[in-house]
């Protein structure tokens, strides 16, 4: 039996458990397994390895994308430019660490864009922040974070006037703020500014509609969750693990 897994903490709402388990059902994949793995802490992964010596593939998520680093032997190019792992693939006795949030996002993203989405307003800086801006980069997006707290290189939700907001034309979150079940969040910007050219990506899925995204649509803005950017960064794990 090959078994796969997710860690992170906690895992009650996990996306990647039923996408595997679908996806080895309807593929006719045997011998294969994929499981949660809910850690308290990142200093329990070493356990979690010996408790099973069978494991194949690992998806990282919240809060040990970046924590997990130093438990690896490798990273991909991409994840060591971004800071952040959400792919471990375990071969030839080594653990080596990718980043499939950037295919996922930018794939998911690039037949929505417009000839005006050319800036960015990236909404949080954690692991999937870097990923994002990562992916921007790659397809020549200009971006400015922004964050409750800002920090060297990046400003405060509150200073974000009429002038920036119809300035960056794509606005992505990156925060966890409206996932369920704490649906009444929403990163703090002044959502009367945005406007029918604005592009609003939420990388949360669960609800399919944010509180972020029903104030971008009904300013007349274009929005997209990410469900589909889920689909995708998990088909290159399975592609990562299996390559």
């Amino acid at each position: 039996m090959k078994t796969y897994g997710l860690i992170g903490y906690p895992l009650s709402h996990s996306f990647s458990k039923g996408f595997f388990t679908k996806k080895f059902e309807e593929e006719h994949i045997a011998g294969h397994q994929y499981e949660t793995f809910p850690i308290p802490a990142i200093t329990e992964f070493p356990a979690l390895l010996a408790q099973h010596p069978d494991l194949c593939g690992l998806n990282v998520t919240i809060p040990y994308k970046e924590q997990v680093i130093p438990y690896l032997d490798e990273l991909s190019d991409a994840a060591s430019q971004i800071g952040a792992v959400n792919c471990i693939r375990f071969k030839d006795g080594k653990k080596k660490g990718f980043n499939t949030d950037v295919i996922g996002f930018r794939d998911s993203l690039q037949p929505l864009l417009q000839p005006h989405h050319h800036k960015a307003l990236v909404l949080g800086t954690g692991g999937a922040a870097k990923a994002v801006m990562y992916a921007l980069q790659e397809i020549n997006i200009d971006y400015l974070v922004a964050s409750r707290t800002p920090a060297n290189g990046t400003v405060a939700y509150h200073s974000l006037d009429q002038a920036t907001m119809e300035t960056y034309t794509l606005i992505i979150n990156t925060t966890p703020l409206g996932m369920y079940p704490n649906v009444d969040a929403c990163p703090d910007i002044p959502y009367e500014y945005i406007t029918s050219r604005h592009l609003l990506y939420d990388l949360v899925y669960n609800p399919a509609e944010t509180l972020f995204l029903q104030k971008g649509a009904a300013q007349g803005a274009v929005i997209k969750n990410g469900h589909e950017m889920l689909i995708l960064q998990a088909e290159a794990s399975w592609d990562i693990w299996n390559a």
